[in-house]
């Protein structure tokens, strides 16, 4: 009895032990069903808008409800396709976003070197009002902006415009870059540097080939923002040939109810496809993310 009596304690012991972790399977199945059934919710608002613009693209009603069209046409695609309603305006957002993008990157590199690198009682203030910056409305500062443009004779001025676009981004590319800036490691900086390199030679051959995965980000988050920028070129651009194509969707709306939403459809998917398009080219840039530690060794 003495040699038994252990031995049905050490059978019993599994037994109670294995129903704790059946209870937090359950529940952490339960939890990831709920996760899943929320995710699948808030995916399926969001296709089910851009369901409606493809189906409307290639339909033949004006209907603003989502229904099967009775047949497929292309020609929706056929009537935007013109200089004038969409080759045109697209190229104005090209030209417009493009620079401006060029210009907020390169200043937040600019900017986030010394920010990252360097100390001084300035840095902190300095860095909250850039914060600040990131969370101000551009509607809160186009009355002044409008103004000012006016008097230095800016308005309708394509350059004029990309650089206030570069100006209102530069606050979000330089905090975002100077983050990523932080986890290029010193040492390296240091090395180049006992090899006579100068500040220059620093920034575009040691700093800026470790900092690819950060400046694609911040290049995509810039040109989408500029992308679909409505406000700032609608009050600061008057002529209609100067108007991006962000402004000239609005050509397909009309006050006596008239919209052609099949036509709106298909310039929208139009109007998409430069954001995918560098979203693609840009994206395998960013699979590796920041692979430092074999430049670390040795």
């Amino acid at each position: 009895m003495a040699v038994l009596a252990p031995s049905r304690a050490a059978s019993d012991r599994p037994a109670t032990s294995t129903a704790p972790r059946a209870s937090h399977r359950r529940r952490s199945l339960a939890g990831r069903i709920a996760v899943n059934a929320v995710l699948l919710t808030v995916s399926v608002t969001y296709v089910l808008p851009l369901l409606w613009m493809l189906i409307a693209s290639v339909g033949d009603t004006n209907s603003f409800r989502l229904s099967w069209p009775s047949s497929l046409t292309l020609g929706n695609f056929d009537a935007i396709l013109n200089a004038d309603t969409t080759y045109r305006p697209l190229l104005n957002s090209l030209l417009l976003c493009g620079f401006a993008t060029l210009v907020t990157v390169t200043a937040s590199f600019l900017a986030a070197y010394p920010l990252s690198r360097y100390r001084s009682r300035l840095r902190r203030p300095f860095l909250y009002t850039i914060l600040f910056s990131t969370g101000l409305p551009i509607t809160a500062v186009m009355i002044p902006v409008y103004s000012m443009f006016v008097q230095v004779n800016l308005i309708d001025s394509v350059p004029g415009t990309t650089l206030f676009l570069a100006a209102s981004a530069l606050p979000f590319g330089i905090w975002l870059m100077k983050n990523f800036m932080d986890g290029v490691p010193m040492v390296l900086e240091e090395a180049a540097r006992i090899d006579g390199a100068n500040t220059a030679h620093v920034l575009w051959r040691v700093i800026l080939p470790l900092m690819r995965p950060g400046v694609t980000v911040v290049t995509i988050f810039t040109f989408i923002g500029m992308w679909g920028n409505f406000f700032v070129p609608f009050i600061l651009l008057l002529s209609p040939e100067k108007l991006p194509a962000s402004v000239s969707v609005f050509t397909f709306l009309s006050a006596h109810d008239q919209t052609q939403y099949g036509q709106l459809s298909a310039f929208s998917l139009l109007y998409s496809l430069p954001v995918v398009m560098l979203y693609l080219l840009l994206a395998r840039k960013l699979g590796g993310g920041f692979a430092l530690g074999g430049a670390l060794k040795g």
